[in-house]
């Protein structure tokens, strides 16, 4: 009986085929837009925490912080003094990164370009595992003496030489002579449009002297030998920096010890929560669609009642009318649901890869929408074939 159903329903769809298809357009737009929108929603979540990844394995920021009611302008960086005592009280440490960063603007030639300049030490290298695509990482020398060297992100390197060769070439960043010694590996945007490539490092007290003009230290990120440890060092710094900072118990901290971790799950929940919205969102015109579909199916009724007459006037069972018409509606349905699920598919590939992110599709969103699709035949289409099956023979057959 359901495969006489399914052939019947399967000739009427033929019969109406470009209604068939535009009464399923409201699923395939409902299911395309809800595993379009979980996948890109994935590909953003993925590609956040792989950036936050980049930055360090195990890492740990410190930073400096102005408690509620605080001047920002009193806001207290850190030392070379206070960077010692974390090489020399923290245990589980693998490497210490002090940074300093400032806005510059670098001349070379009749070219110039604003862009950031890190400055770092070996443990820049290290930590953040960064990739040199020519030249050398800074040596120990110039680490220590402060002198004028520079490692170009391509952005910059491009913006100053275009397709000339900096290596070895002197520019001026702050009306200070710098040579290049070192080109970055390209990395490309960001999540969010940022370029991660206009940037350039220098010694850390290159910057501090000749930039900045203080020996202020605002960040230091610390990397622990295992995953495991990184809360035993969170307390340690926090007890170290009460004692250094002079911070009695219950005051509040003038500085900020974040894990990496915390703040990728953080923000891997905020845009699941936020991709689950628009999901929800984008799922209500499956319910437009199940309208749609109610809709055609009441009009299929009305145009086919002699049909039906003649149907149950030769021996069909109610069952019988309304299990054709409950295949008809899950039919057109389950169509749509196909349909949409390779357009969301396609969709959400080509929106991945235009924002750069990786391309993560969902099997249980595409599994639940598809469910749901079909549901939406069942529930959307009962009604009408409730009304077939209990139209009167009698009159059904007298309809014009």
């Amino acid at each position: 009986m359901i495969w006489d159903a399914v052939l019947l329903a399967v000739r009427e769809l033929r019969r109406n085929l470009m209604r068939a298809l535009l009464t399923t357009l409201g699923v395939v737009i409902g299911v395309s837009a809800v595993i379009a929108m979980v996948t890109v929603g994935n590909g953003a979540t993925a590609s956040i925490a792989n950036q936050i990844a980049s930055l360090g394995r195990n890492a740990i920021v410190l930073q400096p912080f102005t408690p509620d009611g605080g001047n920002p302008a009193d806001r207290r960086s850190f030392n070379a003094a206070d960077v010692a005592a974390l090489r020399r009280d923290i245990s589980h440490v693998r490497v210490i990164s002090p940074e300093a960063n400032t806005t510059v603007t670098a001349v070379m030639g009749s070219n110039n370009h604003n862009t950031q300049v890190t400055g770092a030490d070996e443990g820049y290298f290290i930590l953040h595992e960064t990739q040199l695509s020519k030249g050398r990482p800074f040596n120990e020398v110039e680490i220590r003496s402060g002198r004028a060297v520079c490692i170009l992100g391509e952005t910059v390197r491009q913006r100053l030489f275009g397709s000339g060769d900096a290596m070895g070439q002197v520019i001026r960043v702050k009306n200070i002579p710098c040579q290049v010694i070192g080109l970055l590996v390209a990395q490309g945007p960001d999540t969010f449009g940022n370029d991660r490539d206009d940037h350039m490092l220098m010694p850390l007290k290159a910057v501090q002297r000749r930039l900045i003009g203080n020996n202020d230290i605002p960040l230091v990120w610390l990397a622990t030998d295992t995953a495991a440890s990184v809360p035993d060092v969170i307390k340690q710094v926090k007890e170290l920096m009460h004692e250094r900072r002079h911070i009695a118990e219950g005051e509040k901290d003038n500085f900020n010890v974040q894990d990496l971790a915390q703040i990728t799950q953080t923000i891997g929940q905020v845009t699941g929560v936020m991709t689950l919205f628009v999901a929800a969102v984008a799922s209500i015109s499956l319910l437009v669609g199940g309208i749609g579909i109610m809709n055609i199916m009441l009009v299929s009724v009305t145009e086919r009642t002699r049909e039906i007459g003649i149907r149950l006037a030769i021996g069909a069972r109610e069952r019988d009318v309304l299990t054709q018409f409950l295949v008809e509606a899950m039919m057109m349905s389950i169509l749509g649901g196909l349909i949409g699920i390779l357009l969301g598919l396609a969709l959400s590939f080509a929106g991945t890869q235009a924002l750069h992110f990786p391309f993560i599709p969902s099997p249980v969103a595409v599994a639940i929408a598809f469910l749901f699709s079909g549901a939406i035949g069942i529930g959307f289409g009962f009604f009408p074939a409730r009304k077939a099956a209990r139209l009167d023979p009698i009159e059904a057959l007298r309809h014009e």
